[in-house]
């Protein structure tokens, strides 16, 4: 098989979440490990940080590679979903995996693949897993799929694991509360290994307390250790006055993602960098994590996290998806200046619209659209929904049409936003 026909056995063969959905869920950790002993148990072969949550897991894994990248260690990174191209979501120092990796990983190990009826996403960690291995990878930030205890990541023992923030999300595998989603998400944590929480929140403290005090280790709280005492937008990147409480220390940070919800994921990669050097094998320098932040998104080729598109009028995307990340687009919509703002939107049916379309800004004026996915919402059927939250706006079936009619109507100092799902911003980058 060729790198066209192998992806088409893979989406035909395997069950895939970001084509399905849902049904595509396979919670569990017997076909992984079984598959894993079949390769060799690859993923113990290199250091590993493991991040879960709700929001921000994305940007935080970039960051996190983009320092180990710059402190000189080789440096897989693990993600999901991808925009563009499968091999997006495997990479080694910014690069992709090879089409011929992935051809010859399937040729080799199909039948056992099928054998094990794994997931689409189980047979992806694990390719993720072997190559990282063949590549003499020395850390592999890998990021969960969905939730943390029953993810196919969740094989992994890493030097520590890191929730960035729980909110509601997938309610119908998750569970209906914060709680219930925190527990998932606390899965991850591992005896003796300390877990990282990003954004503390009494909804779920005691969670991550009691499952840390089962494990006998500790929760280190992000935002306790390391604050955000200014935060100012330089255009194409933030620079950040960062206070380390430890010690009183002080540091201007520049990243190169915008988008004011940068600032937590910053100070939860501060804390899981500060301790991966103060505690575990590896060493990061000061320049080394400044270096790193500064090109994170350009090292590692992060794309749709509040990313500009064009100017006059500015036109921007994120690829936040539910309530909890939507909440901070809205921030940053409102803390944007513009005359006025078309929103460009489109969403998957397991979305909670009852709980998204109440944050979005009702002065908008919408284009309502839907990506070519079945999962897609169908735009007629989203505008309905949107009306009775008082958004308005315009049906256009496709997304570039509705790009291109939202440019139409929009002057120089107008704001244009793309976002709602990741397969919208896939279709407009």
């Amino acid at each position: 098989m060729n790198y066209t026909q192998t992806l088409e056995f893979l989406y035909a063969s395997l069950t895939s979440f970001q084509q399905k959905g849902a049904e595509a869920y396979k919670p569990g950790l017997e076909r992984i490990t079984a598959f894993c002993r079949h390769l060799g148990n690859p993923q113990r072969n290199f250091f590993t940080v493991h991040v879960a949550g709700t929001n921000g897991k994305g940007s935080v894994s970039h960051i996190l590679a983009s320092v180990l990248q710059q402190a000189g260690y080789r440096t897989g990174l693990y993600t999901s979903p991808h925009l563009h191209d499968f091999r997006e979501r495997i990479r080694i120092d910014g690069e992709m995996i090879p089409k011929q990796k992935v051809v010859n990983f399937v040729d080799k190990h199909r039948d056992c693949m099928e054998e094990l009826k794994l997931s689409f996403f189980e047979m992806t960690t694990a390719l993720a897993f072997d190559y990282f291995a063949q590549s003499d990878v020395e850390v592999a930030v890998i990021e969960t799929g969905l939730g943390g205890r029953l993810d196919a990541t969740n094989i992994l023992l890493p030097l520590v694991s890191v929730v960035t923030n729980v909110g509601l999300e997938h309610t119908d595998l998750l569970g209906d509360t914060v709680a219930e989603i925190a527990a998932e998400k606390a899965g991850i944590a591992k005896k003796s290994i300390p877990l990282i929480l990003g954004e503390a929140d009494e909804a779920y403290n005691a969670v991550f307390e009691q499952k840390a005090a089962a494990l006998k280790t500790r929760v280190i709280y992000a935002e306790r250790d390391f604050t955000c005492m200014a935060q100012e937008n330089r255009g194409t990147f933030q620079r950040f006055d960062i206070l380390r409480r430890r010690d009183g220390g002080r540091f201007q940070i520049d990243l190169d993602l915008i988008g004011s919800y940068q600032a937590h994921n910053l100070l939860t990669a501060c804390a899981a960098a500060d301790y991966l050097h103060e505690e575990t094998p590896l060493t990061i320098s000061r320049r080394a994590f400044l270096e790193g932040t500064r090109n994170a998104a350009r090292n590692t080729n992060l794309q749709g996290r509040w990313q500009r598109l064009a100017e006059e009028p500015l036109t921007i995307c994120d690829t936040g998806h539910n309530a909890h990340g939507l909440r901070y687009v809205a921030e940053q919509l409102a803390a944007t200046p513009h005359e006025r703002l078309f929103c460009v939107v489109g969403f998957v049916r397991e979305k909670n619209l009852a709980d998204i379309l109440p944050l979005l800004p009702a002065e908008a004026t919408y284009l309502f659209t839907q990506a070519p996915t079945e999962r897609a919402v169908p735009a007629p059927e989203l505008a309905e929904t949107a009306a009775r939250y008082g958004l308005r706006g315009e049906v256009l079936p496709e997304v570039k049409q509705a790009l291109d009619r939202a440019r139409e109507l929009a002057g120089p100092y107008d704001l244009i936003f793309v976002g709602g799902s990741n397969f919208i911003v896939a279709e407009v980058l």
